[in-house]
């Protein structure tokens, strides 16, 4: 009868923890060169929320990604660009909100990370629409250094996260400036693609890029989380063996 009654309350006790933590939500960025799958971040409410309402809505279909740098990162999110022509200039559109700042310290601009942009208000609130993810680059460890200095007023640059900088990549110099609020879980291999076009003076793509961004749905956020948890298992037992 006791065990009966441990085994119930441990039931009831996982219910009520799975009950307090929030859904997890998955969002498809889907272009002519591909597609990639975004996990938003719980630790940022405001954001996911915000980002989520949006795709849900349909008010990114047909957006371009406007901006993109290589070897830095990609940008889009401007609702000016669905009916842009050809050589004008964007980046300046949006809603008549910001998204107050949610700077984590474990969340961090390392390649695949997404993010918000925002203009240069002093309190370092989001753009409403406007995000990008980061391609970045592999730095060393004077390199890194120096951005603590130059770039993070004598932040020190955890080590885990050095280490990710160092093999990975990314653009530490973005960090606590503005806000991380998801990855790429798969299909990074976009992110390349796009930072590869050819662009203006401007940065804007020579052909437009636009883009299709969709919530993934119950059954597919429970194959895909499956999948990704085969694929750190794969990985695990391939770091292990070598």
């Amino acid at each position: 009868m006791r065990n009966v009654l441990i085994l119930v309350f441990l039931l009831a006790a996982s219910v009520a923890l799975a009950a307090k933590k929030p859904k997890d939500i998955y969002a498809r960025i889907k272009t002519a060169q591909g597609e990639c799958i975004v996990r938003l971040y719980n630790e940022t409410p405001k954001h996911k929320e915000n980002f989520a309402k949006l795709a849900k809505s349909g008010f990114y279909n047909k957006t371009l990604f406007h901006r993109v740098i290589k070897g830095f990162m990609v940008q889009g999110g401007d609702p000016e660009s669905k009916n842009a022509k050809p050589g004008q200039l964007l980046g300046n559109g949006g809603l008549s909100y910001t998204i107050p700042a949610e700077f984590k310290p474990e969340l961090f601009h390392k390649k695949g990370a997404l993010a918000a942009a925002r203009d240069g208000n002093p309190a370092k609130a989001s753009s409403s629409t406007q995000f990008y993810i980061v391609q970045g680059k592999t730095y060393t460890d004077q390199e890194l250094n120096m951005i603590e200095q130059s770039r993070l007023n004598g932040r020190k640059i955890p080590e885990p996260q050095r280490q990710i900088y160092k093999t990975l990549g990314g653009t530490p110099f973005l960090d606590q400036n503005y806000t991380v609020f998801g990855e790429v879980v798969k299909g990074i291999e976009l992110v390349d693609a796009i930072a590869a076009l050819p662009t203006d003076d401007n940065n804007r793509p020579n052909s437009d890029v636009p883009v299709e961004i969709s919530l993934l749905k119950k059954k597919e956020v429970k194959r895909l989380q499956k999948a990704l948890i085969q694929e750190a298992f794969r990985k695990n037992v391939i770091m292990k063996s070598h």
